[in-house]
């Protein structure tokens, strides 16, 4: 009888540990939908939605770019800000070129802020969270596209705000950065082998 019971406990335990294992591959993702679906954290909203309409009202809109430390990447956006209409659809570029002497992989991910506006900040397009490979000294743009929802100039939290910024990082992608760690570690003799 406690020999039941003790496999009977053991083989929750077990099933639990499997259950928050598995929970934690998939809260990555998870958080990610949740965030673009709310606009929660100033993650903006992603889709193919169309605007409700164009009104008069201008908003700015900055652009920001940021490179990881370990992506031997130049990343800057090709205009330093636009300003547009609410409800006005827009295209921008970024710009990155690949300063290793090897092919690189990086992926980017976004916010803007104020962190209140991102629920109005609808992107249409872009290049977030897509491996994008450049071979050595490769340039390549960016392109995205966006609206702003007219309906944060009536929004009590946000009709004060006139200016977003949409802020890019660039970081390397996790299989080139284990590919490199490998290369780093093999040395000299074995490194050109493995490429």
């Amino acid at each position: 009888m406690a020999g039941a019971r003790n496999s009977f406990v053991g083989g929750a335990l077990v099933a639990v540990m499997v259950g928050m294992v598995g929970l934690s591959f998939a809260a990555v993702p998870l958080y990610r939908a949740f965030c673009a679906a709310t606009g929660y954290g100033g993650t903006p909203q992603i889709g193919p939605g169309s605007s409700p309409g164009v009104t008069e009202a201008l908003i700015t809109v900055r652009f920001d770019a940021n490179t990881a430390p370990s992506l031997p990447w130049y990343f800057a956006p090709a205009q330093a800000q636009t300003t547009l209409r609410l409800g006005e659809e827009q295209v921008a570029f970024y710009t990155a070129r690949n300063d290793a002497k090897t092919p690189v992989t990086g992926v980017a991910i976004y916010n803007v802020s104020p962190d209140k506006v991102g629920k109005y900040f609808h992107k249409t397009a872009c290049f977030c969270f897509n491996e994008q490979t450049l071979a050595p000294g490769q340039d390549m743009a960016f392109p995205l596209s966006f609206w702003v929802d007219p309906a944060i100039a009536t929004d009590p939290d946000t009709a004060d705000v006139r200016e977003i910024t949409l802020s890019y990082t660039f970081l390397r992608s996790l299989n080139d950065a284990a590919k490199s760690e490998a290369l780093a570690k093999a040395g000299t003799h074995v490194g050109p082998l493995l490429r």
